[in-house]
Order: structure tokens, then C-alpha cells, then sequence
């Protein structure tokens, strides 16, 4: 178990204590779920979560007024194509570059085919002098969530407990049960990465 971590203490049923045999060093969905739950449980329509980094929800994504006085530059929506989630080239126009990706908020859709891609495309628009970045997708909790998790994951090299405690600084999140599976996989490939380094 993880330090710090208490799950007898936390308010999850026990059924969430299994792991999935990524890595004995990587916390179990459950222990995850337990620092997830903790904290501060309400967020703002955007939050900061990293330099440059903004993390919300779709009502700040249709607020174009408010993503230009943000400075946003780069959109990424991880709910392209859902109804509750407009995005395009053409609803944002010239000023804002658009990514989209058409995902699901459930814990059978399969999000690791996104998190390179979308980590990748976070990471050069943060190498661009003046851009911001805002990542959202319908509640702003789990599929952009995710992604940014995976971003600080891949290009910061950060464990999953550790960027999950840095988003939380900012920003209440809960990815889904098979989006946190993927992520824990994702950890553990990249630790066996840079081990073999």
C-alpha cells in the first residue's frame, strides 16, 4: 500500500482494494480512487493545473469570449463529436487551433490509443512562445482528466499518484475505473521504459 494511503479510512467499499497486476509498486485502482475522492470535491468551469495548462468543462469550452480573455490558443476536446461537446475548426475559427477526440466517458471505452496523440499535441503547443492550452470534456474530470494525466505522465515523467496529487492541487478530478486501469498500464510501461534506460 502506498504511504499515506489508509484505505480503511476511506469512504470507497472494499471491493475497490484489488490491483491489476501492472506493477506491485503501482497504487491499485482503489488506492487511487481513495486520493481521488480526497480533497476538495468541487471545481470551476477552468482551472490552471500546469503552466499554460487549463483544465475544464463544456461550458467553458463553448465560451469563446472566456477561452480569448484566458488566451487560450490550442483546444483539446476529449468529447469530439458528443452533442453536449461542440468543437471545430469552424466553431472556434482562425484564432484557436482545435484537436479533437471521440471518446467516452465509460469504463469499457479503450482511451489509451489518445494518450500519446493527445499528450504529443499538448506538449508541442506548450512549446510554442505565448500558447495555452484548454483540455475539457463534458464535466472536466475523466476523459480530459485522463489525458492531461497521461501528458504530464509521458513528457514529465511524473508516476500516475504523483500527477493525480498535481492536478488535485488545482482542480478536483475523478477518472472512470477503466480509464484509471489504462493509466496504471501506462505507468507501468513507462517505469519498465526507463528502468531498461
Amino acid at each position: 500500500m502506498s504511504a499515506g494511503v489508509n484505505l480503511d479510512d476511506c469512504p470507497l467499499s472494499t471491493d475497490m482494494k484489488e490491483s491489476s497486476g501492472a506493477s506491485c509498486d503501482i497504487p491499485s485502482v482503489g488506492e487511487l480512487e481513495c486520493v481521488l475522492y480526497g480533497g476538495k470535491k468541487t471545481c470551476n468551469h477552468v482551472d490552471e493545473v500546469w503552466p499554460d495548462l487549463f483544465l475544464g468543462d463544456m461550458s467553458m469550452a463553448h465560451d469563446r469570449y472566456g477561452l480569448w480573455k484566458l488566451g487560450i490558443t490550442h483546444v483539446l476536446n476529449a468529447a469530439h463529436g458528443k452533442m453536449c461537446c461542440q468543437g471545430s475548426h469552424d466553431f472556434y475559427g482562425t484564432t484557436v487551433d482545435y484537436y479533437g477526440v471521440p471518446a467516452n466517458d465509460l469504463p469499457t471505452f479503450d482511451l489509451s490509443p489518445y494518450f500519446y496523440p493527445s499528450a504529443h499535441y499538448i506538449h508541442e503547443t506548450l512549446n510554442i512562445p505565448n500558447a495555452k492550452i484548454f483540455v475539457h470534456c463534458a464535466v472536466g474530470v475523466s476523459r480530459s482528466a485522463s489525458l492531461v494525466l497521461a501528458y504530464l505522465m509521458i513528457y514529465h515523467h511524473l508516476s500516475l499518484m504523483d500527477a493525480i496529487k498535481r492536478v488535485k492541487e488545482n482542480r478536483w478530478i475523478f477518472p472512470n475505473r477503466g480509464f484509471l486501469k489504462q493509466l496504471r498500464r501506462l505507468d507501468a510501461t513507462l517505469r519498465r521504459e526507463k528502468s531498461v534506460e
